[in-house]
């Protein structure tokens, strides 16, 4: 394992999210290094009932869900002593902008939850799989754990 300097968590908000963050913890003390953390909301095109070109949400509720995911973050953040600056909450696709953060912020570690599926959700892919495929740094997928 390389000498980390900057270790991101892509956080999901799931009931397993602590599992992550722990790993990402233990990590980030190990190696004396900086610790960021992001969610990416998923940022669905709704179509109307006649098929007509894609809209997207309502502003008002894009607005509340960006709001809800910072609420959500600094939390997590506030336990694992990140500030502020080391904390990113944005629309857009997991699988693209995890990655992107990532490089622009010249992270060296991509910390996510992996839920081991097989079968068709394997084939459908996840973010995890998407992470470890595209990141030009090291990803370390936590295997959570059932509740």
């Amino acid at each position: 394992m390389s000498h980390y300097q900057h270790i991101l968590i892509a956080a999901d908000f799931s009931d397993h999210n602590k599992q992550v963050c722990e790993q990402a913890r233990e990590i980030a003390q190990r190696y004396q290094t900086r610790l960021s953390i992001c969610h990416i909301i998923e940022d669905f095109p709704i179509t109307d009932f006649a098929y007509e070109p894609m809209i997207s949400v309502d502003l008002g509720m894009r607005d509340a869900m960006l709001e809800s995911g910072k609420k959500h973050i600094a939390q997590l953040a506030s336990g694992l002593d990140i500030p502020s600056d080391n904390q990113w909450v944005e629309f857009g696709n997991p699988n693209h902008d995890i990655v992107r953060l990532a490089q622009e912020n010249n992270v060296d570690l991509i910390v996510t939850g992996s839920h081991g599926r097989h079968g068709i959700q394997l084939l459908l892919g996840s973010t995890a799989n998407a992470i470890l495929h595209h990141a030009h740094c090291d990803v370390l997928a936590v295997r959570l754990q059932k509740s």
